[in-house]
């Protein structure tokens, strides 16, 4: 049963709404953001670790300097840039280190707050994303769509604004993340696989999120998958290449199979959880039509491909006979 919608062309109202609606948020936003700045000053487990964004920030000097300690816990001896107390340990894949170089060029802490302003700029770039995505679907599913990736959800022991108020006191990538993969939707929506592989590739530095959005990544890239799927493979294995270092790709795996799976779903994993989920749900009876379309037509090439091979067969054995 599908809800009742406005439809467009929408009316002016309905456009002013939308966007009153989406500015709201957005700056709802920008004081939970001035509100979490004191805390990005505090230490993390029990005053032992450093805030989220140090893992990343040291990572990214190891990945030029020490490549081989990208995954290693904690400090290393070597000359290294120092984070007091300690680091937390890196996670992701090394291609979101490439990203976020350019914050080098800041102190850690200057770094963090750079990072929380670059990521709160892209909120109203990733809300214009998705009313182009559904603007065929409705008033209704823009506002509850756009609404689901704004809101500051509260969660159990977490706060009442819990998902964006530990985003930006921990320089979370989480906006960042969700930024991405929204963009990739959108090249891909417009008719520009290459570029939607690519960006889906760099999305896909936490690969819990990158396999919940699969489908949605060939779902709009569906006039041309092979393009999309081929460029993002290619993309994610060139941008990854220093795990083909043994060192460091043995730090990877000791992290994967030692920490990634124990990974606690933290209060900021619920935006890009809670906006890929609903573009899943919205988009689901597409999707599966979409499935089915794909799987018709790879039987069909299977069945031709046998019918062909029947003929050379057939063919053969007549030639032999003459």
């Amino acid at each position: 049963m599908r809800l009742k919608m406005l439809h467009p062309p929408y009316s002016r109202r309905s456009k002013v709404l939308i966007m009153s609606v989406i500015a709201a948020l957005i700056v709802l936003n920008f004081f939970i953001l001035i509100y979490a700045y004191p805390q990005t000053f505090q230490l993390d487990g029990g005053g032992k670790v450093a805030k989220d964004f140090s893992a990343y920030y040291m990572a990214a000097w190891r990945l030029w300097h020490d490549s081989s300690g990208i995954y290693t816990p904690g400090i290393i001896h070597d000359g290294e840039i120092t984070i007091t107390p300690q680091p937390q340990d890196y996670k992701y894949l090394p291609s979101f280190l490439l990203l976020i170089t350019p914050l080098q060029l800041l102190s850690y802490h200057q770094g963090l707050v750079a990072f929380d302003i670059f990521q709160f700029a892209l909120l109203p770039l990733t809300a214009t994303m998705l009313y182009s995505l559904f603007y065929r679907k409705g008033a209704v599913v823009i506002l509850v769509v756009a609404a689901i990736f704004l809101l500051p959800f509260p969660l159990p022991h977490w706060g009442p604004i819990a998902t964006y108020y530990w985003q930006w006191a921990e320089g979370q990538a989480k906006v960042f993340e969700t930024f991405l993969f929204i963009l990739s939707f959108y090249l891909g929506f417009k008719g520009k696989p290459y570029a939607s592989g690519a960006v889906f590739a760099f999305a896909a530095f936490d690969p819990r999120f990158a396999l919940l959005s699969l489908p949605l990544f060939l779902f709009y890239n569906k006039n041309s998958m092979a393009a999309s799927v081929k460029t993002a493979v290619a993309t994610l294995v060139v941008s990854n290449l220093i795990l083909f270092y043994p060192p460091t790709g043995m730090g990877f795996l000791n992290m994967v199979f030692g920490k990634a799976f124990n990974t606690t779903l933290y209060a900021y994993a619920f935006i890009p959880l809670l906006t890929l989920t609903a573009l899943l749900l919205v988009n689901s009876q597409e999707i599966l039509e979409n499935f089915f379309e794909v799987c018709e037509r790879v039987r069909l090439r299977r069945s031709e491909a046998k019918n062909d091979l029947k003929e050379e067969k057939l063919s053969k054995i007549e030639s032999e006979r003459l």
